[in-house]
């Protein structure tokens, strides 16, 4: 009997199946550091206070950061929640 699930996926083919995206917050004149810090940190899962603050200053000082990188689906829940909290996003990357 043949099992499917001892079946090697192929990294190509399952990468275009579930794509990748990236999460990228923008620098607005709006937003204060401790808002922008607050969003990452109750909606990025995992999100340290310190990394949360370091990406603010990025932002701040760059124009932009990544704020997080994994399969789309997940990436468009994070983005529109950050967007909903009345952050400046990027459209999501596909990578």
């Amino acid at each position: 009997m043949f099992n499917s699930l001892g079946t090697v996926l192929d990294p190509k083919k399952s990468k275009a199946k579930n794509p990748e995206a990236r999460v990228i917050v923008l620098d607005d004149n709006f937003n204060t550091f401790q808002h922008v810090a607050n969003c990452l940190l109750t909606i990025i899962p995992g999100m340290s206070e310190k990394r949360a603050w370091d990406l603010t200053i990025k932002v701040d000082q760059t124009g932009s950061a990544e704020v997080w990188r994994g399969n789309l689906e997940q990436a468009e829940l994070y983005h529109e929640q950050l967007f909903s909290k009345g952050l400046t996003m990027a459209p999501i990357e596909k990578t």
